[in-house]
């Protein structure tokens, strides 16, 4: 898993104890912002979002285009896992690609 800074503590969407959906969906697309892209993993253990495909499907019913990467990742344990999504932010159609 690579290694992605956490959001910058000044901000108010970056309490990770808010688990709302709409905290939720600020803080994750304050990252997408900041950092281009985040996958799954990132998201459960930064953001503290436990379904980051649902967070992912609200924004982009709110307009933004998101686009999707599946592709085989390593856990915190060195265990590979199959078709582990990595979001990105773009400026295109929302896109889903597996390798």
């Amino acid at each position: 898993m690579a290694d992605t800074p956490p959001l910058n503590s000044g901000c108010p969407a970056c309490d990770n104890n808010d688990t709302s959906g709409s905290a939720q969906r600020i803080r994750l697309l304050a990252h997408l912002r900041q950092h281009g892209s985040i996958n799954t993993f990132q998201a459960i253990a930064q953001l503290n979002i436990v379904r980051p495909g649902a967070r992912i499907a609200e924004l982009r019913a709110l307009g933004h285009k998101i686009a999707t990467h599946l592709s085989t990742l390593k856990d915190d344990h060195g265990r590979d896992h199959r078709k582990v999504a990595t979001y990105f932010l773009s400026a295109g159609s929302a896109q889903k690609v597996v390798e």
